[in-house]
């Protein structure tokens, strides 16, 4: 079977063969109605770029990097399989490293050893610091998710959510269902734990604006953001006073804690209300399914493939800053019948 070429898919379309090019690239700047004919031919001949020769022409691999701190949480495997899906529609590959949150790791993945395989790199890192970043060769474009790296203007593009407004946010939600002794399970006693710094200040801003007194005995810390954590930290509380409600900061260590709570005979929500962060996939399987913020996944991956395209395309030295918005899953864990 001969393959079809750009020009069979522009003689089936009645168009130029720049004009396949056009929209086989992506470029904006084609109608509506031609963009319709051209994909509905494409369709028809089953047509595949020939991404290698596209690439050896524009001098790049067409592979792009992303670095997470853990596959094993579902949070980051779920980023990342958004991440290849909006790297899929540039025609890009994506390669995949875990670091552990390990600093020495980390800086393996910034050093450029590997930038002769990869176009641009997305990276969420857990323990660089702004010096870190400083020393870093810029040949090979960059994007950071997660949390910002240092209080100064960062050379790179960043793509974040507001991690203090959406803790405020899910602890709002347990102290307008009348909910008084509101634990927090998930900070780190470690200097670069920002996200959970970040969440227990929301928390306590939470709290403070509902009236609610600030006991630093609910607040439970972990060593790692995992589900035996969750569980373990939830057991301690119990032992130490009961609380009415918690909310964890992430998901996996709300079902750590929802695990607790059933073995030891409290009902979820009647005695003690559960709120989780990232909505995992797991937390609406879970029993009770478990209420959660949100983060748009989806448009984090997209926003930083984006950016990372910008940069390939020789856009602005500018680096952008974005705040994809994030919402609140009401579900089982919080839902008490006649409270709205």
């Amino acid at each position: 079977m001969v393959r079809p070429r750009l020009k069979d898919v522009a003689e089936l379309a009645g168009v130029s063969i720049k004009t396949v090019s056009n929209v086989v690239n992506d470029y904006p700047h084609v109608s509506e109605e031609t963009r319709a004919r051209v994909e509905a031919a494409i369709a028809e001949l089953s047509y595949r770029p020939n991404l290698s020769a596209r690439s050896l022409r524009a001098g790049r691999s067409g592979v792009v990097a992303l670095a997470v701190p853990d596959l094993d949480n579902p949070y980051f495997a779920e980023l990342a399989t958004n991440v290849i899906e909006a790297a899929d529609r540039r025609g890009w590959t994506v390669l995949i490293d875990q670091t552990q949150g390990d600093r020495a790791k980390e800086r393996v993945v910034i050093s450029g050893i590997r930038d002769h395989l990869i176009d641009g790199l997305l990276f969420s890192p857990l323990a660089l610091t702004g010096k870190d970043l400083a020393g870093r060769d810029e040949r090979t474009p960059m994007v950071l998710l997660g949390e910002r790296i240092g209080t100064g203007r960062s050379p790179y593009d960043h793509v974040g959510i507001d991690n203090v407004a959406a803790a405020r946010a899910a602890t709002l939600h347990l102290a307008e269902r009348g909910r008084r002794r509101i634990a927090a399970i998930g900070v780190q006693r470690t200097a670069v734990a920002a996200t959970g710094r970040l969440r227990l200040k929301g928390y306590r801003q939470a709290l403070a604006e509902a009236g609610v007194p600030a006991d630093p005995s609910l607040v439970a810390p972990v060593a790692r953001w995992g589900r035996a954590d969750g569980a373990e930290a939830m057991s301690r509380l119990l032992d130490s006073g009961a609380p009415d409600a918690v909310f964890c900061f992430n998901d996996t260590l709300a079902l750590g804690a929802l695990r607790t709570l059933l073995k030891r005979g409290y009902e979820v929500p009647g005695d003690v209300m559960v709120m989780g962060f990232d909505d995992i996939q797991d937390g609406r399987f879970a029993t009770p399914t478990l209420s959660t913020v949100a983060p748009d996944k989806a448009l984090i991956a997209q926003s930083a493939v984006d950016l990372l395209a910008e940069r390939l395309g020789g856009g602005t030295d500018k680096a952008h800053e974005v705040c994809v918005p994030h919402r609140l899953a009401f579900r089982e864990s919080t839902d008490l019948p006649g409270i709205t």
